[in-house]
């Protein structure tokens, strides 16, 4: 679930009224701004779409284009502010703008992520408060959307979940819009003053157009090759702010349409954005394109507010009930977000109508500090007479916010039962030989004093192979990683997801000792077959497309072996229905795929995925909301084996000649109650996966499979 905005604009719903002909709005005294109460129905209609949305209304699956409606509304407004200022002036104060932003916005600001701190220490497992902590300092200061593409494009963040900031990722696109947008307009200004002939406004348009189109292109293509960054990331958003930009620089133009066209845009408008929300859903890649719908439905109702009368939209959206939700929107847009994840966090999935209870609750806060904190610091006439008082009044609620989020990182738990403490060295699996399992078991759990790494250490316990080397969920080509041994005199291809690079460390051991040459093509969620999996709520054609590429690529290059694990277990039978997913797929897509690869000649050894924790992952985070405890965070052995990849690559395997199955999962979970240390080390990070410190004591015993496996395939 994506977070939106409600554009906090610093100004009031607002049109200048401009004469009727030519371009006379461009001199002459400045006039004074018409309040337009359909402005705020619409910022009422938008944070609707948004609050329902998020809420978990199923009926609203295109909620998210609130979002997009909240930027072409601030570019309308913020513009529209600045145009009145140069056609009235020839300059633009910068200090005068920014402070006028910074009394509105920032003290609600600070408010919130003070109360998002104390919301996560409540409700949050430690293990994410410095993730979330960090995200609070990113958020207070305007540069979120950065952090949270970065996030959502690294399959090591899997485990994170939505941060109770998210939210904020637009508003941190906005103020960086309107850090750029006043500097283009100074230039423009000056520009304007050397050549007195030039008409301001077109001139402005011009400005602007350099803006919205190289944006919009750079969003389509962005949104077809990584739809996940182009969600947050600035470049791909400012041409919608850009359209509300253009939509204030010809008020001139607006003005003159007549009241019968006005009254059918207007409409046609409004049901282009309402229609957006219902119909449209997370399955289209966004924004792109698809974007142009909402942001220009949303500039039509707002051009057409200029002449339509009662008789288009603007006579509905002018209702007073929706004009007061809209003058709470920026207010409720900040609160709600907080106040669902940290209910999500505490009761689990809210569903539909808890949703709803929660974004009720959520307008109680939000008039609150709309009448308390933010109006009657908005409009201090010691702030409206300095600028410099309003920017330091705003910089010290940013400094608050920042404080608050750093504050959350410094509570992190330090030393507890959870770290290693001085003593004998861990030795993991090494723990098991000779025993009968007993280090394995649950009573063992009992004897434990210490383990490594910590369950506040153990998401971050990964292998060390180059990022590069694990291709991500939005590329279809593949990437060649030679380890092991440069010189060695048998090539071994590694291939799959991540569940085979988790054993990148005892791999590159054991490849060292038997004078193996290692490539590896391996790609995030993506096993090893020809079927079409699911990710994302949408069939991962990426990863169909990427093994199209890495078959060739074995067939081409013939290695001497292929060593695969995969994780996901289940594929679509049907590439257009999501419901059709099937493990029978699966083993069908993993038995066509390996014959391919054996028929060419090219022996296989699959190494079998170990159990999964399942519904108690991820373990560590577990082990820290039970204060230490480790038995409350043991699972079924019997049931983790058929949530693992094994349940399809085990009946595949014996399907196809040629394939050899390596199993160490009795070094993993060697009890049919699988525990998450064994010989004084955390087995599990991040969903399923095992940590680099299990996986590197697993060396000996993976030699010990896999070794006379590749010998007796190769005829070594």
């Amino acid at each position: 679930m994506s977070a939106a905005t409600p554009g906090g604009t610093t100004e009031r719903s607002s049109a200048t009224p401009a004469a009727p002909t030519g371009d006379t709005g461009d001199a002459g005294a400045r006039p004074a701004p018409r309040f337009r109460p359909d402005i705020e129905g619409m910022r009422a209609i938008a944070i609707g779409l948004v609050v329902v949305y998020h809420a978990g209304v199923s009926g609203l699956p295109g909620g998210f284009v609130g979002v997009d409606v909240f930027f072409v509304i601030s570019g309308f407004l913020i513009t529209g502010l600045l145009v009145r200022e140069v056609t009235s002036t020839g300059r633009v104060s910068l200090a005068r703008f920014y402070a006028r932003r910074a009394k509105r916005l920032l003290p609600a600001t600070g408010l919130v992520l003070v109360t998002t701190v104390v919301l996560t220490w409540l409700t949050v497992s430690a293990v994410r408060w410095r993730d979330f902590g960090l995200d609070i300092v990113s958020a207070a200061t305007y540069v979120v959307n950065w952090r949270l593409a970065a996030r959502s494009v690294d399959y090591l963040a899997e485990d994170v979940g939505a941060s109770p900031v998210q939210h904020f990722w637009s508003l941190a696109v906005e103020e960086q819009f309107y850090i750029v947008w006043p500097l283009l307009l100074v230039l423009l200004a000056w520009l304007l003053r050397r050549r007195p002939g030039l008409r301001p406004r077109r001139v402005m348009a011009v400005g602007i157009a350099l803006v919205i189109v190289p944006s919009f292109a750079y969003s389509v293509y962005l949104t077809s090759v990584s739809p996940a960054t182009a969600f947050f990331v600035t470049p791909t958003r400012l041409w919608e702010l850009g359209i509300g930009a253009f939509v204030a620089i010809g008020a001139t133009v607006w003005t003159r349409v007549p009241r019968v066209a006005a009254v059918v845009l207007g409409w046609v408008g409004l049901v282009t954005v309402l229609a957006s929300g219902f119909l449209l859903t997370t399955d289209v890649a966004w924004p792109g394109y698809a974007a142009l719908a909402p942001c220009l439905g949303t500039a039509a109702m707002i051009v057409a507010g200029y002449t339509s009368g009662p008789a288009g939209p603007a006579g509905v959206l002018a209702w007073k009930p929706l004009v007061w939700v809209g003058g709470i929107s920026y207010s409720l847009y900040l609160w709600h977000w907080p106040l669902i994840t940290a209910a999500t966090a505490y009761w689990g999935d809210l569903g539909g109508t808890r949703g709803l209870l929660v974004m009720a609750v959520a307008v109680i806060p939000s008039w609150l500090s709309l009448r308390l904190i933010e109006n009657p610091i908005r409009f201090a006439p010691a702030l409206s007479r300095s600028n410099r008082l309003a920017l330091s009044v705003g910089g010290n609620f940013t400094a608050l916010g920042v404080v608050a989020g750093l504050v959350l990182v410094l509570l992190v738990p330090g030393g507890s039962r959870s770290q290693a403490a001085v003593g004998a060295a861990p030795l993991g699996a090494e723990a098991l030989t000779g025993t009968t399992g007993k280090p394995g078991s649950v009573a063992s759990l009992k004897s434990i004093a210490s383990y490594v790494p910590s369950a506040l250490e153990a998401e971050g316990d990964v292998p060390p192979y180059p990022p590069e080397c694990q291709v991500d969920q939005e590329s279809p080509d593949p990437v060649v990683c030679d380890w092991g041994d440069p010189n060695g005199t048998l090539t071994v291809a590694v291939v799959g997801d991540s569940k085979i690079m988790q054993y990148y460390s005892p791999l590159d051991e054991i490849a060292k000792r038997e004078h193996w040459k290692i490539v590896s093509m391996t790609k995030s969620a993506c096993g090893f077959h020809d079927g079409v999996q699911e990710a994302k709520g949408e069939p991962y054609t990426s990863c169909t497309e990427w093994n199209r590429a890495v078959l060739a690529d074995l067939l081409r290059s013939r290695p001497d072996v292929v060593v695969t694990a995969e994780r996901i277990n289940e594929a679509l039978a049907d590439p257009a229905d999501l419901g059709s997913l099937s493990t029978a797929t699966m083993v069908d897509a993993m038995a066509r795929q390996w014959t391919r690869v054996t028929d060419a000649g090219i022996p296989m050894v699959v190494i079998a995925d170990n159990p999964s924790p399942g519904q108690i992952a991820p373990v560590y985070e577990c082990i820290a909301d039970h204060g230490g405890d480790l038995s409350a965070c043991t699972f079924d052995r019997a049931r983790g084996e058929r949530e693992s990849g094994a349940a399809a690559q085990l009946p595949a395997a014996e399907r196809v000649q040629g394939v050899r199955v390596v199993d160490i999962r009795d070094s993993i979970c060697p009890e049919r109650t699988c525990v998450p240390v064994i010989g004084g080390v955390m087995v599990y990070r991040q969903t399923s996966h095992i940590t680099d410190t299990y996986a590197r004591s697993l060396t000996d015993v993976l030699a010990a499979a896999l070794v006379p496996e590749v010998e007796a395939a190769t005829g070594g």
